[in-house]
């Protein structure tokens, strides 16, 4: 009931705002009426005055009072004053026509617009639909973005130190195109609860999207922070890579290329776009990097074989497949899932000492600060291991 007293209320505002500048124009075609009225019958006295001359021109003519010549010329002039009053008159006469075309207009305004709204509302809208206020919809966003942000767009007015808010939004700003909110959410973020690959990666890519695909020096320098934080992280590495094409560094770019697309997988979806990247600065495109070939190392199969064996075989055989695989990796030095392989083996067989010296001579091959030799160490620290970065004194080798 309160809607429709709404509508119609609505509804009277609008035809009272539409009609009233007909309301003025009415009144002043009123009081153009009234006063052409007046005029029209005081030009009709004019007329009937201008005729009664030319009657009196004749009689004049016909009485021998004035010449022919002299007759002729006054009918001329009162017949010229006759046609003026006659005109006159019915221009004035013309006003009735223009207040009904007003009249009409009036109408169409005060019915059209709100029967075509009433039409248009019963065909699309829904009166008994419950309401649904925006505190009750914000309880309940469910997968509405829009309303999941505005929910936590609340949050962080009334806790603006609140990080994790911070890095909830930061990535969705960047997703509806908020470039310039994405930034101030990673910065916050970051300020907040701590650097992280992540937060550092994205704010880069913010940087680079709010300035058109060109990677700024904040942006490179975001960047080079996620790539301390994760060296093998793709993505900042890529725009690293692309910085130094922007700025002309060809030769560095090529480089940087070509060490992410060494180090990644031939069937990753950007490898065709890295390679693109390499011709762009004059290079050639990497063969694909062929997969590790497997040295001999016990798998899921020789392990269920020795569940049969008894103890003393079973350490027989598994000293015979770690021995195998470090006699292989002799001859394949640069296959680093072998090391990983040799260094966890040793370590299960209870031998120590070559386990720390396969380690130590793993990292000879593959530098402590590269990715590999981080993996290296990695796996020392996580069974127990405090290696060296250089290998087993005398140069021992598995």
């Amino acid at each position: 009931m309160y809607l429709w007293i709404v509508l119609a209320l609505l509804t009277a505002a609008v035809a009272v705002a539409l009609l009233l500048p007909f309301a003025r124009s009415a009144s002043a075609a009123a009081s153009g009426v009234s006063n052409a009225r007046r005029s029209n019958s005081t030009r009709a006295g004019e007329v009937e005055v201008y005729r009664d001359q030319l009657r009196e021109i004749d009689r004049d003519r016909e009485g021998g009072l004035i010449s022919t010549e002299e007759a002729e010329n006054a009918r001329a002039e009162v017949g010229r004053r006759l046609i003026a009053a006659a005109a006159e008159n019915d221009q004035d006469n013309t006003g009735g026509f223009a207040n009904r075309k007003h009249r009409i207009a009036t109408a169409l305004v005060t019915v059209v617009p709100p029967a075509l709204g009433l039409c248009l509302y019963l065909s699309l809208g829904n009166p008994g639909i419950p309401d649904q206020p925006l505190q009750a919809r914000l309880e309940n966003p469910g997968n509405n973005i829009a309303l999941l942000v505005t929910k936590v767009e609340r949050h962080l007015a009334e806790n603006p130190t609140d990080g994790a808010g911070w890095d909830i939004l930061a990535p969705i700003y960047l997703r509806l195109d908020r470039a310039g909110d994405a930034e101030l959410a990673y910065r916050n973020a970051i300020r907040f609860i701590g650097p992280s690959n992540a937060r550092y990666s994205g704010l880069g890519e913010t940087l680079v999207v709010a300035n058109d695909g060109i990677v700024t020096e904040a942006a490179r320098q975001a960047f080079e922070q996620a790539v301390k934080l994760d060296p093998a992280d793709p993505r900042s590495r890529f725009y690293a890579a692309l910085g130094l094409e922007q700025g002309g560094r060809k030769d560095e770019a090529r480089a940087a290329f070509e060490e992410l697309a060494s180090a990644t997988p031939a069937d990753a979806p950007w490898k065709g776009l890295l390679d693109e990247h390499i011709v762009k600065n004059g290079g050639t495109p990497l063969a694909a990097k062929p997969a590790a070939p497997s040295l001999g190392g016990p798998t899921q199969e020789d392990v269920a074989a020795a569940q049969d064996l008894s103890q003393g075989d079973h350490k027989v055989m598994i000293a015979g497949m770690v021995d195998s695989l470090a006699a292989k990796l002799k001859d394949e030095p640069d296959n680093i899932e072998g090391w990983l392989r040799l260094v966890r083996s040793y370590a299960v067989l209870g031998d120590e000492a070559k386990a720390r010296d396969a380690l130590s001579t793993g990292l000879a091959q593959f530098p402590p600060d590269g990715n590999d030799g981080k993996r290296l160490l990695a796996l020392g620290k996580d069974i127990g291991l405090d290696a060296d970065a250089s290998p087993a004194p005398g140069g021992a080798r598995p």
